[in-house]
């Protein structure tokens, strides 16, 4: 039978074994990471998602993983781009998945029964640009889409937006300056 020792949070006795130690250590590194890029997660599923409830789900999951596979990240100074990398893949898995299920959905459905328009209160309380910027973000391709939600909106270098979507630099580069363009031509 083990001997009960108290001790003051944070403490480190001489009988913890290193591994303890260790682990303790990683925990601390983990939350002072994850308190100053943890609402990343949540604004990039955000991004993905456009759903608050579904990017909370998302983003909840994408910090329990994280903290799962942390020993297994080699630079912590990468952690942020890792983070997003992780969230961004788990929301784009989400938002296909909702689509399929859609899909399948609306096939049984009548083929006549669409969503009715907004109301006049809900139009006159809503910012016209908002509402113009959303739908013009909405009518870019998925590609030049999160490109631009990544490098425009969340701030990310080309070379962290090349990484987190697994494309050539040159790639990332033409596809903001064809998503900004067309945002732009849309919003005219």
């Amino acid at each position: 039978m083990q001997e009960l020792v108290l001790t003051r949070p944070g403490s480190i006795l001489e009988t913890d074994s290193p591994r303890e130690i260790a682990r303790a250590r990683v925990l601390r590194e983990f939350e002072t990471l994850l308190a100053e890029c943890g609402p990343l997660a949540f604004r990039v599923a955000q991004g993905v998602l456009r759903n608050a409830a579904d990017a909370e789900d998302v983003a909840q999951e994408a910090l329990l993983r994280a903290y799962q596979k942390f020993d297994r990240l080699r630079d912590p100074a990468r952690f942020r781009a890792w983070l997003v990398r992780i969230t961004f893949r788990m929301a784009l898995d989400r938002w296909r998945s909702r689509k399929r299920r859609e899909l399948r959905e609306t096939e049984w459905a009548l083929p006549d029964l669409r969503p009715a328009p907004p109301t006049t209160e809900e139009v006159a309380s809503a910012n016209a640009f908002q509402l113009r910027l959303e739908k013009a973000m909405a009518a870019l391709p998925e590609k030049s889409r999160l490109v631009l939600l990544l490098a425009a909106i969340e701030g990310h270098t080309l070379a962290e937006v090349s990484e987190i979507l697994a494309v050539p630099i040159g790639t990332v580069k033409s596809r903001l300056f064809f998503a900004r363009k067309q945002l732009a031509e849309k919003l005219r």
